[in-house]
């Protein structure tokens, strides 16, 4: 077993990752540098807890953009910080869903954006999304993820055309920047935990 110092132990704490793991990269900066794991772990618990999120839209959200990253201990671990804020097993799957939706979805759309050609732009695109339609956890809520997901995927015209529909459906400025703020330290969470 890992000697973790005080500062890491609280990050995996805050994750809910269980006692005795600790990731490999997250090991050589718990040995040589606890600051970075210091202003990760305030960064962490800055997005969870915010004004314009509730901690269950945090914990999805935060589920979400693992799933999107492929990482299956945050996966787990959000997961587990969903259920304690009352996220249901259909509200959990949901977030997943929207996560590998928006990773077709950004391919295909960035494409168009980055060819800019009249005729891809008026083919049909034929790719399913009911999903998206009548989410569970809401239109703006889903909108949101959408975003998040968008942003970390690095789909322009995804970033644009779901931010303009969230603010239509009456998110605020600051709603939206708290989901891009999460989205920014879990993505670099998946860099030293996987």
């Amino acid at each position: 077993m890992v000697q973790v110092n005080e500062t890491t132990a609280e990050l995996l704490q805050l994750l809910n990752i269980q006692d005795g793991v600790t990731p490999n990269v997250l090991q050589i900066l718990n040995e040589s540098d606890a600051r970075y794991i210091r202003d990760l772990k305030v960064n962490v618990g800055n997005v969870l807890v915010t004004t314009h999120l509730t901690e269950k839209e945090s914990a999805l959200l935060a589920l979400s953009i693992s799933a999107n990253q492929k990482n299956n201990i945050l996966i787990a671990g959000f997961q587990k910080l969903a259920t304690e804020k009352e996220a249901s097993v259909e509200e959990q799957n949901e977030a997943i869903s929207c996560a590998s939706l928006l990773a077709g979805n950004n391919v295909f759309y960035r494409f168009r954006h980055f060819q800019q050609k009249e005729s891809y732009n008026t083919m049909q695109a034929k790719i399913k999304m009911n999903i998206m339609m009548k989410p569970v956890l809401g239109k703006e809520f889903f909108e949101l993820m959408s975003l998040a997901i968008s942003a970390v995927n690095g789909c322009e015209m995804c970033v644009n055309a779901h931010e303009q529909s969230v603010r239509e459906l009456g998110a605020t400025e600051e709603r939206v920047w708290d989901a891009i703020r999460l989205a920014a330290v879990i993505t670099s969470l998946d860099k030293i935990i996987s």
